[in-house]
């Protein structure tokens, strides 16, 4: 289940935005079209998404932002922490999600199995529409000067046409 819903970050310079869209799925069924999956931490320093089952995905930021407090300035040393607490805790390994974080400097996927990853080229996306979404991202990034909000939204629209775990009720933040 963790699959049915897409995120998507990408970079440019020092700007970086973090989309999603707002489709919650049960089973086969369309149950809300415009939850938000993406939330600002640490004063608005780090922006953070999630993919996958709500109530899990919230747990994790909620657990992520516990992280970010003990190492606030450095966004990889807390997402390794969050990866080894959610690997090892009985309860937190049963959680199906993935999360994406960004500040100014990192752009890092951090799943249940311990991944901690950073792109190189700061395209980062999960979810079952995740790979339309960052095969669309890369066209744009090297087809236009679009900045990193206006390609997030166009990219996520793409994998909306595409993908059916995927809406086009998107929330999109960037940090500049």
């Amino acid at each position: 289940m963790w699959r049915r819903t897409t995120i998507l970050t990408a970079r440019r310079g020092n700007r970086v935005a973090l989309g999603g869209d707002g489709q919650v799925t049960l089973g086969a069924t369309i149950m809300k079209a415009d939850a938000s999956k993406i939330r600002r931490l640490l004063d608005g320093k780090v922006l953070v998404g999630f993919a996958g089952g709500a109530a899990d995905g919230l747990a994790l930021v909620e657990k992520f932002e516990a992280k970010l407090k003990d190492h606030p300035d450095n966004l990889p040393r807390a997402a390794v922490e969050l990866a080894k607490l959610w690997r090892t805790d009985r309860l937190l390994r049963r959680l199906e999600a993935m999360l994406i974080a960004a500040d100014a400097r990192h752009s890092l996927l951090i799943s249940g199995s311990g991944d901690v990853i950073q792109p190189n080229d700061g395209l980062v996306a999960a979810g079952s529409g995740g790979m339309f979404a960052l095969a669309a991202a890369r066209a744009l990034v090297k087809h236009t000067d679009l900045d990193p909000a206006a390609l997030v939204r166009e990219a996520l629209t793409i994998a909306a046409g595409i993908d059916i775990y995927t809406n086009d009720q998107l929330i999109v933040e960037e940090l500049a």
